[in-house]
């Protein structure tokens, strides 16, 4: 299926989809040594274009003693040439690696998300995510998120990463993810949902089969619903996201169509002296919904991201009506 080849020369790292391997590729990190808490490294694998290829299955290899947390971002380009560069927002460069976001110019989607010892997904039978050939997902990066370098301190490396399971067998159900996620603030020794929602705008059916919660330290819920047009409220998933993160059923097997509301709260509980805000290191916070879902004889949505601003300048009540308060905040 993958070919990889390492060209000496210009350090440069590229993998070819190829007939002859098994079904199964390791997008690992090549035995990299993050030399500074809260790296985040991404390392790319470029896909056949000549062939489409479908990733059925993902098994991390990975524990959370080293890696706070993985996402596999499906990419037009990818934002580097390099073979491993520092891909996060909020990281200095004063180490070995070139700042760079996980994709370059053109479409970016996270196709996987991993943490907290999350163990394998299989995708329902059928479904799979397109790659390669004809898909806009051209390059496949691999991004993994380190918090703390105690483990490589003595000049170990790591290969975290992810074992892809793939077909080549046409599937006309083609999965997608949508990410819910919210900015906003957490005041001192408080309570706070962090609440965001987005109309289906795209004339398209899709079916959500599993969802994935993420937060730091300071979550307590995470919950995410479907809205439907006479303000019924449906349950997709509900999570204490200091379990597994890692991609649940979903509550209710319902369609979500044009028309309908996705919306997802996170409630934060604050024990800190001080404001948290929304950001990349353990000392700040995130509130992530993710559906994993599928569309049948059709493409996924092209929508990939539904942000909020979040607290103190968004919330539910502010357009949403019939708000399930209590069951939303609770597990």
């Amino acid at each position: 299926m993958w070919e990889k080849r390492v060209l000496l020369c210009c350090f440069a790292i590229f993998f070819k989809f190829t007939r002859c391997y098994a079904d199964v590729y390791s997008l690992l990190m090549p035995n990299v040594k993050p030399n500074m808490p809260e790296l985040y490294l991404c390392t790319p694998i470029k896909l056949d274009f000549t062939r489409n290829y479908y990733i059925t299955a993902f098994e991390p290899n990975a524990t959370m003693g080293t890696t706070h947390h993985m996402l596999v971002f499906g990419c037009t380009k990818p934002g580097s040439s390099m073979p491993v560069w520092n891909c996060g927002q909020m990281t200095s460069s004063t180490n070995n690696y070139d700042i760079m976001p996980p994709c370059g110019k053109g479409s970016q989607q996270i196709i996987y998300a991993w943490a907290r010892d999350a163990p394998r997904l299989d995708l329902p039978e059928e479904v799979g995510f397109k790659v390669g050939g004809d898909s806009p997902i051209q390059y496949l990066v691999l991004q993994v998120h380190y918090a703390h370098i105690d483990h490589f301190k003595d000049g170990s490396t790591d290969d975290s990463g992810v074992f892809l399971h793939y077909t080549t067998h046409p599937l006309n159900k083609l999965a997608g993810v949508i990410l819910l996620g919210t900015g906003g603030t957490i005041a001192p020794r408080k309570i706070t949902h962090m609440e965001t929602s987005c109309l289906m705008t795209e004339k398209k059916t899709i079916y959500p089969f599993a969802y994935r919660t993420h937060t730091h330290s300071l979550g307590q819920v995470v919950s995410g619903y479907v809205v439907k047009p006479n303000s019924e409220w449906i349950e997709l998933g509900k999570r204490d996201p200091l379990t597994p993160q890692m991609f649940y059923p979903v509550t209710n097997k319902i369609p979500v169509t044009y028309g309908d509301i996705l919306a997802a709260r996170c409630t934060m509980k604050s024990t800190r002296d001080r404001y948290t805000f929304v950001g990349e290191t353990n000392e700040d916070e995130m509130c992530n919904m993710y559906f994993m879902y599928y569309v049948e004889n059709d493409t996924p949505l092209k929508q990939k991201y539904c942000f909020s601003s979040g607290p103190p300048t968004y919330y539910w009540k502010n357009n949403l009506n019939n708000i399930p308060d209590e069951e939303a905040s609770s597990l």
